[in-house]
């Protein structure tokens, strides 16, 4: 426990980023919103919105609707709002969790008086292009590295960053949501092989992630023809929401499903919200992103749950696999290395994925929340990183 909270004070935390649509970095805003709230805070989220805020308003978190993510000279508008309502609502902390907010959010802080400014948290959730713009997300007194991959990022790209302000908080998932050995209910099972009968009694790899060029569809789909090709009959489900603004780069992966000859043995199932079950009925889950990755979430994911998983052995993926699954990991970009690599587990060459891991969500949002209470403890000193 912070010691701000044993002194009964009662924070005002403020996170923002550009939307509330879906994804890993809102579902931890909404994560650490609902851990502010249980421990006795307000919190509040400003975005333009989206299909989350309800679950936010639910769990007691309060939103402001404000579009300060839009690419546009007009978003800066919001700087002098912004700056009037940390001003109003006695804002203990500012956590910056994207880069254009970001901007919006350090400006309106900046041009506040010295002892009215809230505190300053920047999370640094991707591998972002190096450049000044990107720099912003080094603003924060305390800058959060979402993995030890994101840290050494940091020290290699910006030697200026001073390393003290950078704590490495990694996300982390609900033991309890994503079990060790889970089994798909019967119910489910049915209904899942009813509109996938091609599926049933057979060996299934699974790539999760929304269609983008990023995920790796194409060395995924490369990998099914070459197995099938050494006489293989294997599987494949790709899972994921098609980006409305790349709809072509979706049609080019139905189009290499269909020359590969791989119809009938291929899935695309589009956006679901049932990935723990599709995961429990998939022998071996796929990471093969063509750049490396923060963290890796859906790997942390397939392990939790005891589900085999190969990626390319980087970024934060990599990470997660050298620690919890050695056997997974093939070099970088290596993609002619994957089908032994597959086979090798399918006929029970590697040891089983171990029972727990240390990426628990409690443990993230713990630690998150003693950072604010431990920043809360000292005064607004002027500070500023630029």
């Amino acid at each position: 426990m912070g010691t701000a909270e044993m002194a009964g004070k009662k924070l005002t935390v403020v996170q923002m980023l550009p939307a509330l649509e879906g994804g890993g970095v809102e579902r931890g805003t909404l994560e650490v919103a609902r851990a502010l709230m249980h421990a006795g805070h307000r919190s509040i989220v400003i975005s333009a919105g989206g299909r989350m805020v309800e679950q936010l308003l639910t769990q007691g978190s309060e939103h402001l609707c404000r579009d300060v993510g839009h690419k546009s000279l007009f978003t800066a508008r919001h700087i002098w709002f912004l700056r009037r309502y940390l001003q109003e609502n006695q804002v203990d902390i500012l956590h910056l969790r994207s880069r254009l907010p970001a901007w919006i959010g350090y400006l309106a802080w900046k041009g506040m008086p010295v002892g009215q400014r809230p505190h300053l948290v920047t999370t640094v959730h991707g591998l972002y292009s190096v450049k000044r713009y990107s720099a912003i997300m080094n603003c924060g007194e305390k800058v959060i590295a979402v993995s030890e991959t994101v840290r050494k990022y940091l020290v290699a790209n910006y030697p200026r960053l001073d390393q003290s302000r950078v704590v490495v908080i990694p996300r982390g998932i609900d033991a309890d949501a994503f079990p060790y050995g889970y089994q798909a209910p019967q119910a489910w099972l049915d209904s899942w092989y009813q509109e996938y009968p091609q599926l049933k009694n057979q060996q299934v790899l699974t790539l999760p992630g929304r269609i983008t060029r990023l995920k790796g569809h194409h060395d995924f789909i490369d990998l099914i023809a070459t197995l099938h090709k050494s006489g293989q009959r294997i599987y494949g489900i790709i899972v994921g929401g098609e980006d409305k603004r790349r709809k072509r780069y979706a049609e080019e992966v139905g189009r290499h499903i269909a020359d590969a000859g791989l119809n009938d043995y291929i899935v695309m199932t589009g956006a679901r919200f049932d990935i723990k079950a599709i995961y429990s009925v998939s022998d071996i889950v796929l990471s093969l992103s063509s750049k490396p990755e923060s963290f890796g979430r859906s790997v942390l994911e397939a392990l939790s749950l005891g589900r085999p998983v190969v990626g390319y052995d980087y970024g934060g993926a990599g990470e997660l696999l050298r620690i919890l699954y050695p056997h997974g990991g093939v070099p970088s970009g290596q993609a002619s290395l994957l089908p032994e690599k597959v086979m090798g587990i399918l006929q029970g060459g590697s040891e089983p994925v171990a029972d727990g891991h240390p990426y628990e969500l409690s443990v993230m949002l713990d630690t998150t929340i003693s950072l604010y209470e431990s920043l809360c403890d000292t005064a607004p000193d002027g500070y500023s990183s630029r």
